[in-house]
C-alpha cells in the first residue's frame, strides 16, 4: 500500500490522500452514463489498497444507488475510508431536478437515510450540494453541527458557495473544505475564494480537474450523459475547446506526460503556491483510469512551468459556461 496520507484537508480536518475518487460516474444511472458495478467495485477496492482514503458521493447520484454501491465496496474496509456525501439536491421520480432542500429537519433526515444506504454509523465529511436560497447557512451549518455532537457526523464542508456564505458557515462551526470546480479552464476561485480559504484555514476539494473530461479530448457518450447538456461540449463551442485541447496536449508531449496528468499537477502545483490545502477529486470508473489518475503523483511543475501552461491554455479562451444558465444561477460560488 502507498501511504501518502500527509495532507490535511483544512486546519482541523482529517488527514488525507492528495487525491480523492470521486464516485458520482460508477454504476447503474450515472450521470455519464450507465458503467459497469462490477468494475466499479473492483476500482473502489483498489483506490482504497493504493492508499486512496477520500470517497465521494452524493445522496442524489443514481436517486441513491451511488450510496447503495460504495456501502457495498466498503463492507469490511470502512475503517480505511473516509466518506465524503454531498445532500440537498431534490429529484423526481423521472430524475427531473426539483430545487434544494437544506432545511434542519431535512438535512438530519438525509443523514438518516444515507446513513443506511451506506451501511455506516457515521459521515466522516457531510456537505449541502448547493446554498438553499431559503435557508440561512447558519441554520443548515448548525443542523449538522448537531449531527456532530450526536456522533453522527466528524467534520462538516461546503461545496460551490462564496466568500460570504463561507465566513458566516465557519462562524457556527469549523469548516474543513469546500468543494468547487477548478481546473486550467475554471479558475473564478481564485480572485476571491482561495485567499478566503487560505486566511481560514479552510481546505479545498477540487472537482472538474479535467472539465468532465473536456481537457483529455472527451466527448458525450449520448444523451443519457449529463456532458450532452453542457455548454462547453456543445458543437457551437466544440471547434474553439478543440484548439484548447490540443494545446495542452502538446504541453503534455513536451514534459512526457498524458493531457490528464499534466492538468491534474496543474491544480496540485497551484494549491502549493497559493497556500490553500487543494485535494483533486477524480472520477475514474475503471482500474486502468484510476492506474493514470494515481500516475500524476509522480508529476510536479515549477512555477515557470505553471506560468507556461496557463499562457498556452488560457482559461478567458475557454467557450461556454460550466453549466446551462439554470445550473449556474445555483452557484452561489458565482456570484
Amino acid at each position: 500500500m502507498t501511504t501518502m496520507n500527509d495532507t490535511r484537508l483544512g486546519t482541523q480536518g482529517p488527514s488525507v490522500f492528495p487525491i480523492a475518487l470521486g464516485c458520482m460516474g460508477m454504476g447503474a444511472g450515472s450521470w455519464y452514463g450507465d458503467s459497469d458495478e462490477a468494475e466499479s467495485i473492483a476500482t473502489l477496492h483498489e483506490a482504497i489498497e493504493r492508499g486512496v482514503n477520500v470517497l465521494d458521493t452524493g445522496d442524489f447520484y443514481s436517486m441513491g444507488r451511488n450510496e447503495l454501491l460504495v456501502g457495498k465496496a466498503i463492507r469490511g474496509r470502512r475503517d480505511q475510508v473516509l466518506l465524503s456525501v454531498k445532500f440537498g439536491a431534490l429529484r423526481g421520480p423521472d430524475g427531473a431536478h426539483l430545487g434544494y432542500d437544506a432545511r434542519p429537519a431535512a438535512t438530519k433526515n438525509a443523514l438518516a437515510h444515507s446513513l443506511t444506504r451506506l451501511g455506516v454509523d457515521h459521515i466522516d465529511i457531510y456537505r449541502p450540494a448547493r446554498l438553499d436560497p431559503n435557508v440561512p447557512i447558519e441554520d443548515t451549518v448548525g443542523a449538522i453541527a448537531d449531527l456532530v455532537k450526536a456522533g453522527y457526523v466528524r467534520h462538516i464542508a461546503l461545496s460551490e458557495v462564496g466568500v460570504e456564505t463561507i465566513r458566516r458557515a465557519a462562524s457556527v462551526h469549523p469548516i474543513c473544505d469546500v468543494q468547487l470546480e477548478y481546473a486550467l479552464v475554471s479558475r473564478s476561485v481564485e480572485a476571491r475564494i482561495l485567499p478566503a480559504l487560505r486566511e481560514l484555514g479552510i481546505a479545498m476539494t477540487a472537482y472538474g480537474v479535467l472539465s468532465r473530461g473536456l481537457l483529455t479530448g472527451a466527448k458525450p457518450t449520448g444523451g443519457r450523459d449529463v456532458r450532452a447538456h453542457m455548454p462547453r461540449f456543445s458543437a457551437d463551442n466544440a471547434a474553439q475547446n478543440d484548439q484548447l485541447v490540443d494545446a495542452l496536449a502538446r504541453m503534455a508531449a513536451k514534459k512526457g506526460v498524458s493531457p490528464a496528468q499534466l492538468a491534474i499537477a496543474w491544480v496540485r502545483a497551484k494549491g502549493v503556491a497559493q497556500g490553500v490545502t487543494i485535494l483533486p477529486t477524480l472520477g475514474a470508473r475503471t482500474r486502468k483510469q484510476l492506474a493514470d489518475t494515481l500516475s500524476s503523483l509522480e508529476v510536479s511543475l515549477d512555477a515557470s512551468e505553471v506560468a507556461e501552461l496557463e499562457v498556452a491554455v488560457p482559461a478567458s479562451q475557454v467557450a461556454g459556461t460550466r453549466y446551462a444558465a439554470a445550473g449556474m444561477a445555483t452557484l452561489d460560488s458565482e456570484r
